[in-house]
């Protein structure tokens, strides 16, 4: 089985640019399932809503994930309500059902799940502990975690941690691709960071400019999201059909 993963969509440039690409790219991969982090897909930059959600499902991706933005422009019953769009399990006040879900791959069930980070970002519900209890919720074969975090050092440990009992592994929310994607010792498919899709002529989707002025000033300001061409960073994941675990990890991107 091929699963290929998609990093954080930005703002109404990333939506288009995935729409363009991603049904090509997934038929050129070969990808039995896509999963897209599209958390930050609204216009704004932050967010998401049914709408976009329906335009990236309908573009070829089988599972939408969220991170620490996802209620920035929707209601908890958006999460609760869409099967395959995911917010982070482990923010408090949600059933823990709409931070995972489980597709039906006919021989094979995949479950996709979804956690936040709590280094640097908001202070939810322990990663590693809510983690626990949905891995007890699932029997499938094929288990895949977006873990929207910011520390490197965290996401590392969850894979270490998770090393041996899912299929992969895979870091959003810094927006900026790591170069360390591969299988860990007990056979969990890894990488920190898959990157982002859309404006590569940005700040992590941001125009240069206001986020310079952000930097030298440390005053707020309004970030808007950049335009011009852009990129798709993916990795895709190889999985065993013997034993659910990975056994290639190859890291990509589409540019426009």
């Amino acid at each position: 089985m091929r699963i290929l993963c998609v990093g954080d969509v930005v703002g109404e440039p990333g939506v288009r640019f995935l729409s363009r690409r991603l049904p090509g790219v997934k038929k050129q991969l070969a990808a039995d399932v896509c999963i897209v982090n599209g958390e930050n897909a609204d216009p704004s930059g932050r967010g998401i809503t049914s709408a976009i959600a329906d335009e990236l499902f309908s573009h070829g991706a089988d599972v939408v994930t969220g991170g620490n933005h996802c209620f920035d422009r929707a209601k908890d019953e958006l999460f609760e309500e869409t099967e395959f769009l995911l917010c982070p399990a482990n923010f408090p006040g949600l059933s823990q059902k709409a931070g995972w879900c489980e597709l039906d791959l006919g021989r094979f069930q995949l479950q996709v799940l979804n956690l936040s980070g709590v280094a640097f970002l908001e202070p939810v519900d322990n990663p590693f502990q809510t983690v626990e209890r949905i891995l007890a919720q699932s029997k499938a074969k094929f288990r895949v975690l977006d873990f929207h975090a910011e520390s490197t050092a965290e996401k590392q440990a969850m894979g270490y941690w998770l090393d041996g009992r899912v299929s992969a592994v895979f870091g959003t929310h810094t927006h900026v691709p790591t170069a360390d994607g591969r299988v860990l010792p007990k056979g969990t498919g890894y990488l920190t960071d898959v990157g982002m899709t859309g404006p590569a002529e940005s700040v992590i989707g941001v125009q240069p400019e206001l986020a310079i002025a952000r930097q030298r000033t440390h005053r707020p300001g309004r970030f808007k999201v950049a335009q011009g061409p852009c990129r798709m960073d993916m990795v895709v994941f190889e999985l065993s059909d013997s034993t659910g675990l990975c056994t290639k990890v190859e890291r990509l991107s589409e540019m426009e």
